[in-house]
């Protein structure tokens, strides 16, 4: 019998920070064992329990690679507390063959938004929005893009103990110069708030739904990860080079970067009414 107290998960989050597990991870992670032990009333009796755990989140209508992530979750929280015989298989998902319609942005969405955000005379908020989507880096990586990387040419990315290397258009160092000029950055990350911070995706989130509700673009379609999709899918139909996709995107296995590289339902459709089967 394994118990679920404070003390237990205490120490399960200590050893994630020990890891150096990203901080959205490994709160992930704790809600994840917090979902546990409210069904198991804190205690687990064996692995039968652990498989009716499972089999309740999927009968609970959450989404297939939700299930996954509590799972992920607690079979690492298993391995850590020597438990190994007990970890569960995860859901077999078939990967998708395109996208949800409803939620790609495209490109001339971003354009509006991009226009939108001028119009309201955030230029941060314009400029950030068009870093990202030239550049296809994470939100949380808009820190790195500092003045100095910006007379580099390039910026390096430190993240889960990994380096790399975020090549910068030369017209987006023009933009990025001339923008740090205007709002007197001397040195240091170029998008900040009021206080001196860095620009994080709460800030940038809150910004696309204004140019979102200005532009009339559906909110399901602005979120900051969605400009990381569209560099994806724009970056793959001119090159066909799915290897350097990943290597651009930071993913250690291109097994992630076809996920990005998914069709659109329109253009999947549009291929398949290509195939000369009908008569």
């Amino acid at each position: 019998m394994m118990t679920l107290d404070e003390d237990t998960l205490g120490a399960f989050r200590a050893r994630l920070e020990e890891e150096e597990c990203a901080p959205a991870t490994a709160a992930k992670y704790m809600g994840a064992m917090g979902r546990l032990a409210a069904y198991c009333g804190g205690q687990i009796r064996d692995k039968g329990q652990l498989v009716a755990f499972k089999a309740a989140l999927s009968a609970s209508g959450l989404a297939p690679a939700t299930v996954n992530g509590v799972l992920t979750a607690v079979n690492k929280f298993l391995d850590m507390s020597g438990y190994h015989e007990w970890r569960l298989r995860l859901l077999r998902v078939q990967r998708r063959v395109f996208t949800d319609g409803r939620r790609e942005l495209t490109r001339g969405e971003y354009e509006k938004l991009v226009k939108a955000a001028q119009r309201l005379g955030d230029a941060r908020l314009a400029l950030a929005m068009q870093t990202l989507c030239a550049t296809g880096a994470r939100v949380s990586e808009l820190a790195s893009v500092t003045l100095e990387a910006v007379r580099r040419g390039r910026a390096e990315i430190r993240s889960k103990g990994k380096i790399r290397q975020v090549l910068l258009p030369g017209k987006l160092c023009r933009l990025l110069a001339a923008y740090a000029k205007k709002r007197g950055v001397v040195a240091g990350p170029i998008f900040v708030t009021a206080t001196g911070r860095p620009l994080d995706r709460s800030n940038l989130w809150k910004g696309m739904k204004r140019a979102a509700a200005l532009a009339g673009i559906a909110l399901g379609k602005v979120f900051p990860h969605n400009l990381r999709h569209l560099f994806a899918r724009t970056y793959y139909r001119a090159y066909r080079d799915i290897v350097r996709l990943a290597d651009i995107l930071g993913h250690s296995s291109v097994e992630t970067t076809r996920i990005y590289t998914a069709r659109s339902p329109s253009e999947q459709r549009r291929q398949m009414d290509g195939l000369p089967f009908l008569i």
